[in-house]
């Protein structure tokens, strides 16, 4: 019996309720103009109901007061697009408007009804009820007047769950609504992976030539070495501090342009910053990087970026050839080292995961792992 009460104790059922009468405001207000043609209201709906913005107005109110306290995406909130959407709105303003009058007339009779049952059984003659005008006064009445405000209660809660469920049918998102929140999604989700990348790749790569540096200066004893690292290292932070600030403010939804991050063109710093770690990195730069697209040329730079920090980490200052190749718009990037067979193989780190993720997302092919006594590292990107 509780359980079958519960929703008297419910705040949705009453704000249902409210959301119900509100159309009803408008048909008492005409009512005092001309209350011979109360079908006037409704007629006006169907115009009204084709103003796109009506739609938003419908899909507020249905979330505010079917469903308080959730954001349901079942309700769309956008102005109508299409004929369709605008036929729907009409279609649910009628709906509305005819629950809106069962439910008035239910909360109005349905009481009344249980007075004139009371007074019924109390012997009193009832004249202003057509119904129970000539009913004799009985007290078994008295026995009657539960069934009135248990039609009154399935009313009220009845009446808002099929308002809900016509709201959701009718106000619903349009296949071009939910195809456009599921581009929105998966571009929210590429954005964040991104970020990911960009975050583990610049701030891993100045963190690794912190460590290598620190750890050179302190086995070199040599004042003049010590100035050169701390020089290194000062100069990777910055550029991982500009990094994380662009990264942050991506985050910040703040119009960074995506033109500054950095390209290609700035791997001189990438392969000085290496130099400077000890390592003894043989560049060859070929081709016009400057015909790179932006996207290839960006994606390239953190795809270097990340395969020296991992030669730093996991193979320490050993010789490494770096080549850099563009050739009819294509990019070949390629990076070698000795890898002793006492080190930890890097395949299973994350870094080689994200440069393999990077060249997939632009269309092109990652190579990684052992190869002739090195680690190789190959890339190849299409021109887009």
């Amino acid at each position: 019996m509780v359980r079958f009460l519960r929703p008297l104790v419910w705040g949705v059922t009453y704000t249902r309720l409210l959301h119900l009468w509100v159309p009803m405001l408008v048909v008492s207000l005409w009512a005092l103009i001309d209350d011979t043609k109360l079908w006037v209201p409704a007629a006006v709906l169907v115009p009204l109901g084709l103003v796109p913005a009506v739609r938003t107005g419908e899909g507020v109110q249905a979330r505010l007061l079917l469903t308080p306290g959730h954001e349901d995406a079942a309700f769309s909130v956008a102005p109508s697009a299409t004929w369709r959407d605008r036929l729907r709105t009409v279609a649910w303003l009628e709906l509305r408007m005819l629950l809106g009058a069962l439910t008035t007339v239910a909360c109005v009779w349905l009481p009344i009804l249980v007075v004139v049952l009371v007074r019924l059984s109390l012997g009193h003659r009832v004249d202003d009820v057509p119904v129970l005008r000539d009913a004799a006064p009985h007290w078994a009445y008295a026995l009657l007047t539960p069934l009135p405000l248990l039609a009154l209660y399935g009313a009220v809660v009845g009446l808002g769950v099929l308002a809900t469920a016509g709201a959701r049918t009718l106000l619903g998102p349009s296949a071009a609504e939910r195809l456009t929140a599921l581009e929105e999604r998966t571009e929210q989700l590429l954005e964040r992976n991104r970020i990911a990348r960009e975050l583990h790749d610049s701030i891993g790569h100045a963190l690794t030539v912190a460590v290598v540096q620190a750890g050179a200066a302190r086995a070199a004893n040599s004042p003049e070495f010590t100035e050169r690292a701390l020089a290194a290292i000062e100069e990777t932070g910055r550029a991982a501090l500009e990094d994380l600030e662009r990264v942050l403010g991506v985050l910040r939804e703040t119009r960074t342009p995506v033109s500054s991050r950095p390209t290609l063109a700035d791997a001189d710093r990438l392969l000085e910053s290496a130099r400077v770690s000890g390592a003894e990195i043989d560049a060859e730069v070929t081709g016009p990087l400057e015909t790179l697209p932006g996207p290839v040329s960006r994606e390239g730079y953190r795809i270097l970026q990340e395969s020296l920090t991992n030669v730093l980490r996991h193979a320490g200052a050993v010789p490494t050839r770096v080549r850099v190749a563009v050739a009819e718009g294509t990019l070949t990037l390629e990076v070698r080292n000795p890898l002793p067979d006492t080190r930890a193989s890097p395949a299973r780190g994350s870094g080689l995961r994200g440069i393999r993720e990077r060249a997939a997302l632009l269309g092109g092919l990652a190579h990684t792992g052992p190869d002739a006594g090195d680690w190789r590292v190959r890339v190849e990107l299409p021109p887009g």
